[in-house]
């Protein structure tokens, strides 16, 4: 579901949705289930939206209430419900980043598999810490303080120890031959971010693919995406970066997301001419 900066986190979205629903499956109505946790009909509609957090104990007892008792289903809303008030180290960041950024990290670090398509630029995740400047000092207001914009970048950087963490995540990337020839910063620059893609592309768990210009139309067209797969009980996520804020968008709709990606996996070189056309752009920039 498309939601703007202003809405509540990802966790507390699911959470909501699937209690509302349970609810509504056995004809209970707000006021009944609120009365049975001892809360107020509003602070309940709030939690089903994702407002706020649904807290353990009430979970708990609208499990109970709307007789789930299948373990599975009930351990999988109550680790929903733990990871929408756990804390990590991108919480810290809440006053300079908008809530949709807060789920990025959590979308990272919780995802089994990452598949990412880059129409203009190399990805977050494989940028080097001198790209990943050059590139946000760009996108800023012209005016934002150096301070400020190295804190962004920190957080880049910081984002990309998932993959020294003890479940790395898989990361396969499709990414547009433009984005290996456009200028970024500098000639220096661009020589120690191809040379980090090349780094990468060794690594088991990491996928680069280049869709060369050469290549027509495909179904990427529409412009950059991520797709999150992430383990039971959390949904496949996709999310599409815009000037107005991060759009995240679940099944069905992530399945459109999963057919342009079959799409790109056609048009895309495979890992070892990938590299090799990298390797061809980095000598653009000796």
């Amino acid at each position: 579901m498309p939601r703007s900066s202003s809405q509540p986190s990802l966790r507390s979205q699911w959470l909501g949705e699937k209690l509302r629903n349970l609810r509504k499956e056995r004809k209970i109505t707000q006021p009944e289930a609120a009365s049975y946790i001892q809360r107020d009909p509003t602070m309940l509609g709030r939690y089903e939206s994702g407002e706020f957090p649904f807290r353990r104990v009430d979970v708990v007892g609208l499990l109970t209430m709307y007789g789930v008792d299948d373990e599975k289903v009930r351990d999988g809303l109550l680790e929903i419900c733990d990871e929408a008030w756990r804390k990590d180290w991108w919480d810290e960041h809440r006053s300079i980043f908008t809530e949709d950024f807060i789920d990025v990290p959590w979308l990272d670090s919780h995802a089994d598999h990452i598949l990412a398509y880059q129409h203009f630029v190399v990805h977050g995740l494989q940028q080097t810490r001198e790209y990943a400047e050059a590139v946000i000092t760009r996108i800023e207001q012209p005016d934002t303080p150096h301070e400020e914009i190295e804190r962004h970048v920190d957080i880049r950087m910081e984002r990309q120890q998932i993959f020294s963490s003890e479940r790395p995540p898989r990361l396969s990337v499709v990414m547009e031959e433009s984005a290996l020839s456009r200028m970024v910063g500098s000639a220096e620059i661009m020589r120690g971010q191809l040379r980090h893609l090349l780094e990468l592309s060794a690594d088991d768990r990491v996928s680069i693919r280049i869709a060369p210009t050469e290549v027509g139309p495909h179904a990427g067209l529409n412009g950059t995406f991520v797709l999150y797969k992430l383990p039971e009980p959390y949904p496949t996520v996709a999310n599409v970066e815009t000037t107005a804020g991060s759009l995240y968008l679940e099944e069905p709709k992530a399945t459109r997301f999963l057919s342009v990606w079959e799409d790109l996996d056609r048009s895309a070189l495979s890992p070892k001419k990938s590299v090799e056309l990298i390797a061809r752009h980095l000598k653009e920039y000796q």
